[in-house]
């Protein structure tokens, strides 16, 4: 499928309108005003089963949007294929003529989506069936809200999603970085179409933490949601891919954190703390990698 020529434009009281809705009242099937960017990288081996998670949701999203960043091994055709096999205009597929990384592929797929609220998900990862009910219901409580996400596991793609855990909360979260562990998993992230931040397309690791800490940092709203909605279907860290490097992905978070700084998002102080913060989470990082080297990595269930 060719890219779409133009971006699409929102109206900029379009979220209040539709958070004005009684979405709590919203029934199995409804649809709701949410555009789904996935970015895909020789994926045809994992996007049916995201995508599929995405067809399971108790309210369905407008639109999902597959961005294919270059592949060249038959993954845009993959998408095309996938994209046939639901209602015509529902997946929508986007085909970038050369491999720009994550950002990029997320950035366009943003750019063209049509509806008030974007959503993310990875296409190695999976959506739990009532993670978008529960998180535009959480919206539709709280209008101010910018960004919300939740916890994320890691588990097979056999594994059934896990149950609920009551009673359900919802934590806004303070406009601070929280040093031991990110709040905001991409795959967790639902958030306003018309915030005024975009990833860095110049980063191939850290990206997302760049960009949450923006909007979170810059004051915005931010909530996150104390249930299991989506799943790694490998870890999310000490794996292949990006994030296999350990060392370089650390490297990154020291360097977003520099630029924090740089921008005035972060004190000197705040920075030098979050340093080392993370310093000794990397260390941590590099032990639980090791045992899983040597002893096999068993699917267990590990929520963030």
């Amino acid at each position: 499928m060719p890219m779409m020529e133009e971006p699409n434009t929102v109206e900029t009281n379009a979220v209040e309108e539709w958070t004005s809705h009684d979405l709590r009242n919203i029934r199995p099937g409804d649809t709701v005003p949410v555009s789904v960017v996935v970015p895909c990288f020789r994926c045809a081996h994992t996007i049916d089963h995201a995508v599929a998670s995405v067809a399971a949701q108790m309210v369905l999203p407008a639109e999902v949007l597959l961005v294919d960043d270059g592949s060249n091994d038959g993954t845009l055709e993959r998408l095309s294929e996938v994209a046939r096999n639901y209602p015509p205009g529902w997946v929508k597929v986007i085909a970038m003529p050369r491999n720009s990384g994550p950002s990029a592929a997320r950035n366009r797929g943003w750019e063209q989506a049509s509806q008030p609220w974007v959503a993310f998900l990875d296409a190695d990862d999976s959506w739990h069936p009532q993670k978008l009910k529960l998180q535009m219901e959480v919206l539709a409580d709280d209008p101010q809200i910018a960004l919300i996400a939740h916890e994320m596991n890691v588990q097979t793609r056999a594994t059934p999603a896990p149950p609920l855990r009551y009673p359900l909360q919802v934590r806004v979260l303070p406009n601070r970085l929280l040093m031991f562990r990110s709040p905001l998993p991409t795959a967790s992230i639902v958030l306003r179409r018309d915030l005024p931040f975009r990833f860095d397309e110049t980063r191939w690791r850290a990206e997302d933490f760049m960009l949450w800490a923006q909007i979170l940092l810059s004051g915005y709203r931010c909530a996150r949601l104390n249930q299991v909605l989506a799943s790694w279907h490998k870890p999310p860290f000490g794996a292949s891919g990006l994030s296999g490097d350990l060392a370089a992905m650390y490297e990154a978070a020291v360097d977003v954190r520099k630029t924090l700084h740089q921008q005035g998002l972060l004190s000197w102080w705040q920075w030098q703390l979050a340093d080392a913060m993370s310093l000794v989470r990397y260390a941590r990082r590099r032990v639980i990698t090791y045992a899983r080297q040597h002893e096999g990595w068993p699917m267990v269930r590990r929520s963030a």
